[in-house]
């Protein structure tokens, strides 16, 4: 049997989702969930001075050992992928910062691992979010649930053998 706290992250320079999940053995239940949420008019190195902080903040409140964070899809507006990755790299410093390892999800393969479709559909990855973590209602914003999905998606990627963690 093993315990672990793990942080999701699911980048986004308006919107920073976070979530903490604890797994112990095989059983996965949800600490806390929000967003950090950034203003459009502020400049933008304000803007990931409050990604670094607030991620920085969750950590030292909760004290996961682990992130997963989401990968950028660039997809056709390569401006927003660029924004997005400068956010996700203050997720990763203050993330860094306080040693946590850090692994990096597709959005496929999180949806792969909390559905079983690499392609599912948002609603799908909320509703299973819920399931798996057993919670009353999917979770709110919609970056939040990305972000726990990201954390579920860790616990299938990792395990423990021997005492020592090791990618799958």
């Amino acid at each position: 049997m093993y315990d672990r706290v793990i942080l999701g992250i699911d980048p986004g320079l308006a919107h920073t989702g976070w979530g903490i999940i604890s797994q112990s053995g095989p059983r996965l239940a949800c600490l806390a969930y929000g967003c950090v949420e950034t203003c459009a008019g502020q400049d933008l190195p304000e803007r990931l001075k409050k990604i670094y902080q607030q991620i920085d903040a969750v950590v030292t409140r909760f004290k996961p050992s682990f992130a997963a964070v989401e990968t950028v899809w660039f997809g056709q507006n390569i401006s927003a992928g660029i924004l997005t990755s400068q956010a996700r790299g203050a997720a990763i410093v203050a993330c860094a910062m306080n040693g946590l390892k850090v692994e990096e999800y597709t959005p496929n393969e999180i949806k792969l691992a909390v559905v079983g479709e690499g392609m599912a559909e948002k609603e799908q990855v909320q509703y299973m979010v819920k399931k798996l973590l057993g919670l009353q209602a999917p979770p709110k914003p919609d970056h939040a649930a990305d972000a726990l999905a990201a954390a579920i998606c860790f616990t299938t990627h990792y395990s423990v053998l021997n005492g020592k963690e090791s990618r799958k």
